[in-house]
């Protein structure tokens, strides 16, 4: 298995050039195109992902341990089917469409000026995450533990209080009607 350190990937086209299967260690991916790219069994630890497109990459058992990304298309990726193992992503600037985090352990992350639309968490453990700034329009909450979780920049969700764990979650008051949908009220 091919081991990388400390390496600057910049420009790639990974989808269509084979990215060679392996670790990756304190690595820097910048401006590359890895989109429909199987990462599958890939291991990247301490890297950050700058301006890449990885849109419907394959993730099977794919590790992400203290990654972040930034300014990066990451639409319709499977989350949920990576390597559980010290599972560590911070999304500055990113933009998440479509993508699905289910039952995953997201604790302590943060995630700012993104595009979480249409986003799937169902069962995933945000606990202490920050949002800021952060699009929701049609994300999924369902058996959510969103506890200290803040969401006060945050903008166009919708989670069912019975629903999901919210205790001590941060809201602003614009953002109360996010809460309050399932009941059909109007806050002016």
């Amino acid at each position: 298995m091919n081991y990388s350190s400390e390496m600057t990937y910049e420009g790639k086209t990974f989808s269509k050039e084979n990215m060679l299967k392996g670790e990756y260690e304190n690595c820097t991916f910048a401006d590359c195109d890895l989109a429909d790219a199987d990462l599958s069994g890939f291991r990247f630890m301490d890297c950050v992902f700058r301006g890449c497109d990885l849109s419907l990459a394959k993730l099977n058992d794919t590790a992400f341990r203290d990654i972040e990304f930034i300014e990066c298309k990451l639409i319709g990726l499977l989350f949920s089917d990576c390597s559980k193992f010290g599972l560590s992503m911070n999304f500055y600037e990113c933009n998440l469409e479509n993508s699905s985090f289910a039952k995953l352990k997201l604790t302590k992350r943060d995630f700012r000026d993104t595009r979480i639309i249409g986003v799937d968490f169902t069962g995933c453990d945000l606990t202490g995450s920050t949002f800021w700034n952060c699009d929701f329009s049609g994300a999924i909450f369902d058996g959510t533990i969103l506890e200290k979780t803040d969401f006060r920049n945050s903008f166009n969700y919708s989670i069912d209080p019975e629903n999901n764990k919210i205790k001590k979650g941060k809201f602003s008051l614009s953002g109360l009607q996010g809460l309050l949908t399932k009941y059909d009220i109007f806050v002016e």
